[in-house]
């Protein structure tokens, strides 16, 4: 049992960090082989919608970004974590959920498995914001992340959202949120 965990933050050891380690923490003692990428580490371009992808559902640019279309089919559970930017992920992880347009076009275009294979696989999204008071904070960034899913093959597992977190480490002032995160990785591997 292979968790990918995907850190979208351009902020190393801050909040979504700190949430994601707890939960792969979790999927680690429950036997799971964890992976972490810190997407803010890789040189990734942005898709040029060239469509090349199209044809045989590879991307034409090789850049880090093939390192993470493998990282994806090798694991059984993806877990993406990513502090809200004006209400939607953040531009890292935007970057990367462009560059599976390559992704897209296996499914829709050529009709193969999107990752490879017909496995079941799940999903997961962490995320904070700093406002209290909107509603609906974190309505963006859940629907981009849920058409990424969908496009995989991958099923929304749930998510661990905290709005009125946002310092650095604020995180760490909530022993419950820690708890539900730890809890969060069970109930990915367990179920």
């Amino acid at each position: 049992m292979k968790v990918l965990g995907l850190a979208g933050s351009p902020l190393r050891d801050g909040n979504t960090d700190i949430l994601l380690a707890e939960m792969l923490k979790c999927a680690v003692s429950k036997g799971a082989e964890v992976h972490t990428i810190n997407l803010s580490e890789l040189n990734i371009g942005p898709c040029t919608h060239c469509e090349a992808c199209l044809i045989k559902g590879e991307c034409k640019f090789h850049d880090d970004m093939q390192s993470v279309y493998r990282a994806m089919e090798e694991a059984d559970y993806l877990v993406l974590a990513s502090p809200l930017h004006f209400m939607g992920v953040t531009a890292q992880m935007k970057l990367m959920i462009d560059r599976c347009q390559a992704i897209w076009a296996r499914k829709y275009i050529l009709k193969i498995p999107p990752l490879g294979d017909r496995r079941k696989r799940k999903g997961f999204f962490i995320s904070v914001g700093g406002q209290r008071t909107i509603a609906n904070l974190f309505e963006g960034a859940i629907v981009t992340v849920k058409s990424l899913f969908r496009s995989m093959d991958v099923e929304y597992a749930g998510d661990l959202l905290f709005p009125g977190i946002d310092a650095k480490c604020d995180i760490l002032n909530s022993p419950e949120a820690l708890n539900k995160a730890f809890e969060a990785g069970r109930n990915l591997v367990e179920n």
